[in-house]
C-alpha cells in the first residue's frame, strides 16, 4: 500500500491493489501540538467563573474553612476520578464521547449523546453569562460608572448610592441619601416613627438605637444597575417576557464572534490561544489580591472566611454543596474533557494531568477566596454593615458586591475593567471545550466533514447565539435561570455516575487499568487499589447519594424570590430529562437491533485503542475512486 503525505486538508489517498486505483479517505484527526496545550486547554475548561463567584460564597455559607473538608473528600472520591475516567477514555480511544462510550459497552451507546445535549445546554445558556461580563467591561471604561449612582432613569426611589450618601454629609453632616437627594437625617429618621432623631447610621427612639439601613427599603444603586439596566427587568413576567435588550445582543454577538475565531481551527487554533486564556486570569487575581490585601477591612474578610465552624459538618446540605460544586467546577460528566483527551497522543500521561489540573481547579478556588473577601471585608467596612450581610450568592456577588466594592477605590475604573475582563476571558476559555464537544460529536458521525471544519464550527457558533437570544430579553434571566437549574445539577450528577458504572461495573474495572497500562501509564499494588476503589464503589455510591439528597431537598426554581409559574417548572423539567433522554432512547434501539442483551455490556468489535487498525466506522464515507497516473498505459494517455 503506498500512501501519500498528509496535505492541508488532512486526507489521504491510498493505493488498493495492483489496479492503480486510489481511494481518498476520511480526513484525519490532528493533534495538539504540545502536551502543554492539552493541560491549559483543560485548565481553561475547568477554570472558570464559578471558581470566582460560586465557591467563595459556599465557603462562606458552609462553616468558612470547615468546607474544605468535604470539599476535598469529595474531589478524591468523586471529582478527580471521573475527572481521570474521562481523560482516559478520551486518550485510548482517540474519540468523542459518542463513539467511545457506543465502543466500550453497546447499551450505553446513547450516554455520549447525553453529554453532547448537556454541553450543548450550557454553551448556549454560559456565553449569555459570558456576554454580561462583557457588558460589564466595555462599561467600566466610562469615565462615570454608571452602578455607583441614582441618577440614572432606571434608579427607583429607594435606590443607595454609598457615593452620594458620602457627597451628602461632606457637604452637610447632618444629611444623608435619601429618597434620591440630600435630606435630613432628623426627619428620616422622624418620618418613620424615632422621635430623637439620628446620626449617619442610627435612629434613635429613647434608649433604642436602630441601623437606618433596617428602617426602611435600601437597593443598592449596583443591584439597579445589573437588574434594571443590564438585564432589563424592570417588571417584566413569565408572562410578560419584555423586549430585546440591544446592548446585551451585541454582547452576545460580540463574543461568539471571538469564540469563533479562537476556535475556527479546532484544536490548532485552541493549542495556542489556550497560553493566554488560562494563564492571564492569574496574573489579574494576583493583581486583585496585592490591591486587596493592601485595603483597610482586608483582613477581617480574610478571617471570616477561614474561620471554620465545626458543627456545619454534621449538615447534609454542606456535603451536597460540596459535590455539586464539584461536579460545577470541574465539569465533569458534559464529554468535554473525554473531547479534548481524544487529541491527545496515545502515550501521554494524562494520570498525572488529572491530579495537575485537579489541584489547580482547588488552588484557584481558595485563592480566589481570598481575592474575593479581602474586598468584601473593605466593603463591609466602608458600609458600617457585618460582612454576612455584604456577601451575596451567585450572580450578586461578581456583579453587585464587587461593583459596590470598585467604586470605593482608588482607580476604580482600573480595577474594574482586570476584573471583569477577567471575567470574560475565564468564561471564553470554558467555552472553547464546549464548542470543541459539539464539533468532534459531529465530526466523528461525519469524518468526512473534517475538511471542513471550520464551516462545522461557524454552524455551531452561529446555532448556539440564534438560541441564546431569548435570554436577552428583558425576561431572559428567568429562562437562564432555568437552565442552569435543571441541567448543570441533578442531569450531570447522573451522567457521571453513568460514566463510571460503565467503566468498572459493565466493561470492568481491572481491564481498564489494563489498558491505562498499555499507554505507559503503569500503577502500583497501592495506587490501583485506589483507582479500583474509587471507580468500583466510591464514585457510583456516592454520586448516588448526592442524586438522592439533591431529589429530596430539590426546590422549585425562583429567581430573586420570584418562585416560577408551574408550566416553566415543567419546561424546566423537561430540559433536564432530555439530557438523559438518550440513554434509553439509544438502549433500546440497540436491543431491538441486537437482542442478545447480554451482548450489549460488552465491548463492540470495533473497540480499539488509537491508531490501531485502519476499518472504518459504519458511518464514514469513502471518497469516490481517482485513478493513479502512475498506472496509466500508454494508450490511455491523451
Amino acid at each position: 500500500m503506498v500512501e501519500e503525505k498528509e496535505n492541508e486538508t488532512r486526507t489521504k489517498r491510498v493505493s488498493l491493489g495492483v489496479g492503480g486505483v486510489l481511494v481518498e479517505l476520511p480526513a484525519e484527526r490532528i493533534g495538539w501540538d504540545h502536551p502543554v496545550e492539552f493541560v491549559l486547554s483543560c485548565i481553561g475548561y475547568a477554570v472558570g467563573i464559578g471558581n470566582i463567584w460560586r465557591f467563595p460564597y459556599l465557603v462562606y455559607r458552609n462553616g468558612g474553612g470547615a468546607f474544605l473538608i468535604p470539599f476535598t473528600l469529595m474531589l478524591i472520591t468523586l471529582g478527580l476520578p471521573i475527572f481521570f475516567f474521562e481523560l482516559a477514555i478520551g486518550q485510548y480511544t482517540g474519540l468523542g464521547p459518542n463513539e467511545a462510550f457506543a465502543r466500550m459497552a453497546p447499551a450505553f451507546h446513547g450516554l455520549g449523546y447525553c453529554t453532547v445535549v448537556v454541553i450543548t445546554l450550557i454553551t448556549i445558556y454560559y456565553m449569555v453569562l459570558v456576554s454580561w461580563t462583557l457588558f460589564y467591561t466595555f462599561a467600566s471604561f466610562s469615565s462615570k460608572l454608571g452602578w455607583a449612582y441614582c441618577d440614572n432613569d432606571f434608579n427607583s426611589n429607594d435606590c443607595y448610592s454609598g457615593l452620594q450618601d458620602k457627597d451628602c454629609q461632606a457637604n452637610d453632616s447632618t444629611t444623608i441619601f435619601y429618597n434620591k437627594t440630600c435630606t435630613a437625617i432628623t426627619a428620616v429618621c422622624e418620618s418613620y416613627g424615632y422621635a430623637d432623631g439620628g446620626n449617619s447610621t442610627h435612629c434613635f427612639q429613647g434608649n433604642n438605637a436602630t441601623a437606618i439601613r433596617y428602617i426602611y427599603t435600601r437597593i443598592l444603586s449596583s443591584e439597579e444597575y445589573f437588574s434594571d439596566y443590564v438585564l432589563g427587568i424592570r417588571g417584566a413576567t413569565w408572562y410578560n417576557f419584555g423586549g430585546i435588550r440591544w446592548e446585551l445582543l451585541g454582547c452576545l454577538v460580540l463574543a461568539w464572534i471571538i469564540c469563533y475565531l479562537c476556535v475556527i481551527r479546532g484544536v490548532q487554533s485552541v493549542g495556542k490561544v489556550v497560553y493566554f486564556t488560562a494563564l492571564f486570569p492569574y496574573v489579574v487575581l494576583i493583581a486583585l489580591l496585592i490591591r486587596g490585601v493592601t485595603l483597610d477591612g482586608a483582613k477581617d474578610g480574610a478571617i471570616w472566611l477561614i474561620t471554620p465552624v465545626w458543627s456545619t459538618l454534621l449538615s447534609a446540605n454542606v456535603w451536597g454543596d460540596a459535590a455539586s460544586q464539584i461536579f460545577y467546577s470541574l465539569g465533569i460528566g458534559c464529554g468535554s474533557l473525554v473531547t479534548l483527551s481524544s487529541y491527545s497522543s496515545f502515550t501521554n500521561n494524562c494520570h498525572r494531568d488529572a491530579i495537575f489540573v485537579t489541584l489547580t481547579n482547588l488552588f484557584t478556588s481558595v485563592f480566589a477566596g481570598f481575592v474575593i473577601f479581602s474586598i468584601m471585608g473593605f466593603l463591609a467596612l466602608k458600609m458600617n454593615m457585618p460582612i454576612d450581610e455584604v456577601v451575596q450568592s451567585g450572580t450578586g456577588l461578581a456583579f453587585i458586591a464587587y461593583p459596590e466594592a470598585v467604586v470605593r477605590m482608588p482607580l476604580p475604573n482600573l480595577w474594574a475593567v482586570l476584573f471583569f475582563f477577567m471575567l470574560f476571558i475565564l468564561g471564553l476559555g470554558s467555552q472553547f471545550a464546549g464548542v470543541q464537544a459539539i464539533n468532534t460529536a459531529i465530526l466523528d458521525v461525519r469524518p468526512d466533514l473534517r475538511k471542513h471544519e471550520s464551516l462545522v464550527i461557524l454552524a455551531i457558533c452561529v446555532s448556539c447565539c440564534v438560541l441564546g437570544i431569548p435570554m436577552v430579553f428583558d425576561g431572559g434571566v428567568y429562562l437562564f435561570t432555568l437552565m442552569d437549574w435543571n441541567t448543570a445539577s441533578w442531569a450531570i450528577l447522573l451522567i457521571g455516575m453513568a460514566e463510571v458504572v460503565l467503566a468498572s461495573w459493565c466493561y470492568g474495572c481491572n481491564r481498564f487499568l489494563d489498558n491505562i497500562a498499555d499507554m505507559t501509564m503503569k500503577f502500583g499494588r497501592i495506587l490501583r487499589g485506589y483507582w479500583w476503589l474509587c471507580w468500583v464503589i466510591l464514585a457510583p455510591v456516592t454520586a448516588a447519594a448526592v442524586f438522592v439528597f439533591q431529589m429530596y431537598t430539590y426546590e422549585l426554581a425562583s429567581y430573586n424570590g420570584m418562585v416560577f409559574p408551574w408550566w416553566a417548572d415543567v419546561i424546566g423539567w423537561l430540559i433536564g430529562l432530555s439530557t438523559l433522554a438518550p440513554l434509553p432512547i439509544f438502549f433500546f434501539y440497540r436491543l431491538w437491533k441486537q437482542p442478545v442483551a447480554s451482548t450489549l455490556f460488552k465491548p463492540a468489535e470495533n473497540w480499539r485503542p488509537q491508531g490501531r487498525g485502519t476499518v472504518a466506522r459504519e458511518s464514514e464515507e469513502v471518497g469516490p475512486p481517482i485513478t493513479n497516473p502512475a498506472f496509466i498505459g500508454d494508450d490511455d494517455k491523451p
